[in-house]
């Protein structure tokens, strides 16, 4: 029974990570792309640990694998979002599908200066410090 359960963890994580390949291929642009494989990359990465952990049934094993999944859940959000940010900011094409782009009226090509959306006019003008160069 322990074997169907392992196959099925298996078969499903690299199904997921199939499609994580198979988005990469197929999505527009860069911040679909990044979607595609941090969701479905994530997911299946999991049930393979997962699968791992059920396999060798060793304290030592499973620990690993439980840090291998909450460094994956950590991490890869964090730097799909980052990858994505800086892929917009170097003027990456947004597809021609998108219906908002919630960035464009905050963040200035010419000096890389982004807002929040949220200023005043007190706290919206940028003070020149000793440091700055002209």
């Amino acid at each position: 029974m322990i074997d169907v359960v392992k196959s099925l963890f298996l078969l499903s994580g690299a199904g997921f990570m199939l499609m994580a390949a198979v988005g990469v291929l197929r999505m527009p642009d860069l911040l679909t792309r990044m979607h595609a494989t941090t969701k479905a990359a994530t997911l299946g990465v999991a049930l393979i640990m997962v699968a791992v952990s059920l396999h060798f049934a060793e304290v030592a094993v499973v620990a690993r694998a439980f840090g291998v999944i909450v460094f994956l859940l950590m991490t890869a959000p964090v730097a799909a979002h980052v990858i994505g940010r800086a892929g917009y900011f170097v003027g990456s094409k947004l597809w021609s599908g998108t219906v908002k782009d919630e960035l464009r009226p905050n963040y200035d090509p010419l000096t890389h200066e982004l807002k929040s959306g949220l200023e005043t006019e007190a706290n919206a003008t940028r003070e020149t410090r000793d440091t700055d160069t002209p």
